[in-house]
């Protein structure tokens, strides 16, 4: 039977499901449990996909008090990042019916003006960065159906995490470096208190210390290429054997060591290797071009806006990190022998 040219409504949807309207409304606005069983809102949730269904959202959220809209709480840092992470979110979020808006908090951290009058009223949800967290509070973001990306599973103020597999994206840097012979390292840590760079920290002094006559040093740095200049210079230029590979925690501060790696008078990679996390647009603009470990930020930004999905409807969100991968360019080589 040919498909009317009519917009489909929730009376279509009942009578394909073999359902009363009501049941309709009380699925697809999320108020079905309880009162209709898991067969029949899944058979009124293909009903509708099937007819290509879309309820008035304005009248809808007008009836419901829901503006099925979303707040992607990010860091005001590596927007390039965040702006992946962004346009995954929203993808989703259009495919259902949800739009996304995004607040960048000033500085990076820590509490920003409130964009609404009262969150909990406009939002149905927030996506939140660990990077920023201290935003929510601000803004009663933890009071909202709530996922947290790049956080302690373990710890987390929302309902779910996301997270890139960080973990496995640093052991693939220090197998890397420790099979090209290198021994002597610099770890140029990002000075923001983030369990995302606590796990940084963490994993690749473990690598490390797995093999007899590694050693590391620490260096902090904001996340800026002036900052991690800076802070690159005073740690190269300290007393004891100068390290042969220097591991940054994402690629502005790889571009800032290279800019003290070279005002030394030092080599890229002759001299000294330099490695990256996050693969930036910058990764491929320095010379040489960066070794790094790509990050899927738009994949990131899917998987969260599907876990925020998950939770208003009540399901389990999607488990395991996104994988990572090392990808291998020109400033990473052999130390030069003594």
């Amino acid at each position: 039977m040919a498909r009317s040219s009519t917009r489909p409504t929730s009376r279509d949807v009942a009578q394909a499901a073999g359902v009363s309207q009501a049941a309709v409304s009380l699925v697809l606005g999320d108020k079905w449990r309880g009162r209709v069983s898991e067969a029949t809102a899944e058979r009124v949730r293909e009903a509708a996909r099937d007819l290509g269904y879309r309820p008035n959202l304005a009248a809808r959220n007008l009836r419901l008090g829901h503006t099925r809209t979303v707040l992607l709480v990010v860091p005001a840092l590596t927007t390039e990042f965040f702006a992946g992470v962004y346009t995954g979110a929203a993808r989703v979020a259009a495919d259902h019916g949800f739009g996304v808006v995004l607040y960048p908090s000033p500085e990076g951290i820590g509490p920003a003006r409130d964009p609404f009058a009262s969150a909990q009223a406009a939002l149905d949800g927030v996506i939140a960065s660990s990077m920023a967290a201290d935003a929510l509070t601000a803004i009663r973001g933890d009071q909202l159906p709530l996922v947290m990306l790049d956080s302690d599973p373990s710890g987390s103020l929302g309902a779910a995490t996301v997270n890139l597999d960080i973990a496995d994206g640093i052991r693939q840097v220090a197998a890397h470096l420790l099979g090209l012979g290198h021994r002597r390292f610099l770890h140029l840590a990002a000075d923001v208190p983030s369990w995302t760079f606590e796990i940084r920290a963490r994993e690749l002094a473990a690598r490390l210390a797995a093999v007899p006559g590694t050693s590391v040093r620490t260096a902090h740095a904001p996340i800026s290429i002036d900052g991690a200049l800076t802070a690159a210079e005073a740690a190269l230029t300290t007393p004891g054997p100068r390290p042969t590979a220097l591991v940054c925690d994402d690629d502005k501060l790889a571009a800032g060591a290279y800019k003290a790696v070279r005002r030394l008078g030092l080599r890229i990679p002759d001299d000294i290797s330099v490695t990256g996390l996050d693969d930036l647009g910058l990764a491929t603009a320095i010379d040489p071009e960066l070794t790094t470990v790509r990050l899927d930020a738009e994949l990131f930004g899917e998987r969260g806006m599907e876990a925020l999905l998950a939770v208003l409807e009540g399901r389990t969100p999607q488990a395991g990190d996104i994988p990572v991968e090392l990808v291998v360019r020109g400033s990473t080589a052999p130390p030069r022998t003594p």
